[in-house]
C-alpha cells in the first residue's frame, strides 16, 4: 500500500473530511504535487460560476496524465476520470459532525458570502441523501469497483496514523 500511495493518489469524501489536509500532507511526504478538484470545478478560483464540464475534465486528464500526484476533491464524476491512472485510492468517509467541524473550522474560502456558506454547509450535510456521483453512494461505487490500493478512513485519528506509517517507511 505505501508504494502505491508515493506515485498517484486519489483522495476523496465529504466537504469539510480533510481532503485537503490529507492531500497537502501525504503530498509534502511523498515528494508530489498537490492538485484540488475545487480549483478546475470552478472558473476563476471563485464559487460563482462552474467550469464547462468537458473543459473541466479535460484538465484532469492532463493532471492524471502525469508522472506522479495527488488530486482530492468531492467531484465524483472528476474523480473517474482520474481513476484509470491512480495507483491508490482514499476515501475520508467522515460522519457529519467530523465534516461539520472541518467546515466551520476553515470557514468561507475564495471569495464567497455568508450565504455560499450557508449553503456548502446544507449541501454537504446531504451527503448522505443525493444520488449524484457527488455523494455517499456516489463515492461508495467507486470505492468499490476500484481494483488496486484503497484505504477507507473514518476519523481523523486514522488518517494520522496513515501519515505517521508513511513517514516511518
Amino acid at each position: 500500500m505505501i508504494e502505491s500511495l508515493k506515485l498517484r493518489t486519489l483522495i476523496f469524501g465529504n466537504s469539510g473530511s480533510g481532503k485537503s489536509s490529507l492531500a497537502q500532507r501525504l503530498g509534502a511526504l511523498v515528494h508530489a504535487p498537490t492538485f484540488d478538484l475545487d480549483l478546475i470545478h470552478w472558473k476563476d478560483d471563485g464559487l460563482k460560476a462552474k467550469q464547462d464540464e468537458d473543459v473541466a475534465r479535460q484538465k484532469v486528464a492532463d493532471l492524471a496524465a502525469t508522472e506522479r500526484w495527488v488530486i482530492e476533491g468531492v467531484y465524483g464524476w472528476l474523480a473517474e476520470v482520474v481513476l484509470p491512472r491512480a495507483t491508490a485510492l482514499i476515501w475520508l468517509d467522515m460522519p457529519w459532525d467530523v465534516c461539520r467541524e472541518g467546515l466551520l473550522a476553515r470557514g468561507q474560502r475564495r471569495g464567497g458570502s455568508a450565504t455560499d456558506f450557508a449553503d456548502l454547509l446544507e449541501w454537504a450535510e446531504a451527503y448522505w441523501d443525493r444520488q449524484t456521483p457527488t455523494s455517499f453512494k456516489g463515492h461508495q461505487r467507486v470505492f468499490e469497483a476500484f481494483s488496486a490500493a484503497k484505504l477507507r478512513i473514518r476519523s481523523r485519528k486514522e488518517g494520522d496514523r496513515l501519515l505517521a506509517d508513511l513517514m516511518a517507511s
